[in-house]
């Protein structure tokens, strides 16, 4: 029909941009449309960093589900994975241990459509539909379906996500709920973008997600201060909440400079 949106493969409407699809571009991948591109370029505008902030969150992925992993997780939800791309967390895990079971949770139409095709042939992994606003639904899903047992620990792990998510969500709230949820011993993976050193950056990038987001005047971000309580009622493993590079890295790195990596993670357990 004439004057209707492009649309993709999906049936999704192309000329709008999509958080996971810019990621995507970030990444260098090629799961992408030419809005999510010109969205992408602003926020390079603003910030330069930001591409390596993605690259930087997946680096911390496979190091946060290779340390759980060596703490004997073999159980995994990921919430607001994103597209799927190299080292998702069902291949770091099973890399670890085949018998790692990893569950996907999303929202977004566009990752579930993805995610649903690339693991169709999986019989470790699972894509369901939901979000951290809503975890009693979330987790009963897992349980109802046999997809998680919840006789034994589990690691949930949400990466870049929060960060979305305006503070009149009450996304604390949300979080407290799932661990309380949760089994003793589970654990908990965060990643969370702090404007500590770049308060300069607040408003313009807020504005370019508020946009992208349709949600006017609401407010997520957060210094890492804010972030913390996220983790009350977990044990946080060293170093704690830090910068992403220096969170256990692989090899001697240099912590990010006051204007480079600003996005922290870390890792708690759950008593």
């Amino acid at each position: 029909m004439s004057g209707e949106a492009p649309r993709g493969p999906g049936g999704f409407d192309t000329t709008v941009a999509n958080i996971a699809r810019m990621n995507d571009y970030f990444l260098g991948g090629k799961d992408n449309f030419a809005a999510d591109r010109e969205a992408a370029d602003r926020l390079f505008a603003i910030a330069p960093e930001i591409k390596d902030m993605v690259v930087e969150n997946r680096r911390f992925l496979g190091r946060a589900v290779r340390y759980l992993c060596a703490r004997g997780v073999r159980q995994f939800i990921d919430v607001s994975a994103g597209l799927p791309t190299r080292n998702n967390t069902h291949q770091v895990a099973r890399s670890q241990d085949p018998r790692s079971v990893t569950v996907y949770v999303d929202d977004d139409p566009v990752v579930l459509s993805h995610a649903r095709a690339i693991l169709v042939d999986s019989a470790s992994s699972s894509v369901i539909e939901g979000d951290i606003l809503h975890p009693r639904e979330l987790l009963d899903r897992c349980r109802d379906d046999g997809l998680i047992d919840f006789d034994r620990p589990v690691a949930v792990i949400i990466l870049g996500a929060l960060q979305f998510i305006p503070h009149s969500d009450e996304p604390f709230k949300s979080v407290a709920l799932l661990r309380d949820m949760l089994p003793g011993g589970s654990h908990l993976a965060l990643s969370h973008a702090v404007f500590d050193n770049r308060p300069d950056a607040v408003t313009p990038v807020e504005d370019v997600y508020r946009a992208l987001l349709n949600r006017p005047g609401e407010n997520a971000a957060r210094t890492l201060d804010d972030v913390r309580p996220f983790f009350d009622g977990f044990d946080l493993a060293e170093p704690g909440l830090v910068p992403l590079r220096a969170w256990r890295p692989d090899r001697p790195v240099d912590t990010a400079p006051p204007k480079g990596i600003w996005m922290a993670g870390g890792i708690g357990r759950k008593p």
